[in-house]
């Protein structure tokens, strides 16, 4: 006996509104969304695909994945 395939749930909608419209959360160029609201006091930024990305370059997904931060490795003389 096989077991039912189940549905994928759809994307949930982007509060994107504008022309073209921001990446998804879900695709690898996710951060070049456009901020919604910005605490650089609290060190962090809400993009309009439901994105928390972190001054450390960590990133937070609506999904709950999280990404680790990421910065380039700096280069000693």
């Amino acid at each position: 006996m096989r077991s039912p395939t189940l549905p994928t749930p759809p994307e949930p909608r982007s509060p994107c509104r504008h022309t073209p419209a921001c990446p998804t959360a879900q695709s690898a160029d996710a951060e070049a969304a456009r901020v919604v609201a910005s605490h650089p006091e609290q060190g962090w930024s809400l993009l309009c695909n439901g994105v928390f990305v972190f001054e450390d370059t960590g990133e937070l997904h609506p999904d709950g994945r999280v990404i680790s931060p990421h910065r380039p490795a700096i280069a000693v003389a």
